[in-house]
């Protein structure tokens, strides 16, 4: 026997014991062919793919509760603040279309401030704009011609000759004894 023929006779045994060996472990897995055990772990690692997947779901859908859940507790955050303030505003007497002018004037140092710093913010703002709250400021009283009052001295008399308006504010200030005033005319 020359050394080539007795490596392939070696390699051919030990091909021939890898196939039982193949074998025996195929039917003790109760497996016919290697096929069928390809085809069965292939099958295992798609399901372990698709539950991997399926857990991702699932926790993508658990993220996307939380997130839902965290913006309805700010929205409910939000609408309580917005009858906190709306609350001080209508007990100082604001309602209707003032009422939303009061809410938007309404300032306060802090977004989450409580009830007191809202009712203080309300009180400063009645304070400023007391129109809003069903108060009404006091009127300027107007003159029977329909000009406002309160702008300095109306003229009796128009004056008629030049000069005459000064020497009426001399006599009105003291400045110009009336009998000078009398004899200038």
């Amino acid at each position: 026997m020359t050394q080539d023929r007795l490596g392939k006779m070696l390699t051919r045994e030990k091909a021939q014991g890898e196939r039982a060996a193949v074998k025996r472990l195929l039917s003790t897995l109760g497996f016919d062919t290697p096929k069928a055990l390809t085809e069965f772990v292939t099958v295992q690692r798609d399901a372990e793919q698709a539950a991997l997947s399926e857990v991702e779901r699932r926790e993508q859908a658990a993220a996307e509760r939380e997130l839902q859940a965290a913006r309805r507790e700010e929205l409910a955050a939000e609408r309580e603040r917005a009858a906190l303030r709306r609350a001080a505003l209508v007990s100082l007497g604001a309602s209707g279309d003032d009422l939303v002018d009061a809410e938007r004037l309404l300032a306060t140092d802090d977004e989450d401030a409580d009830e007191a710093q809202v009712s203080a913010a309300a009180e400063a703002l009645r304070s400023r704009r007391p129109e809003l709250f069903g108060e009404v400021r006091m009127q300027v009283p107007s003159a029977p011609d329909g000009a406002p009052a309160g702008r300095g001295p109306q003229r009796k008399t128009p004056a008629s000759r030049p000069g005459s308006a000064g020497l009426e504010m001399a006599r009105r200030r003291g400045l110009v004894a009336p009998a000078e005033f009398s004899d200038a005319r």
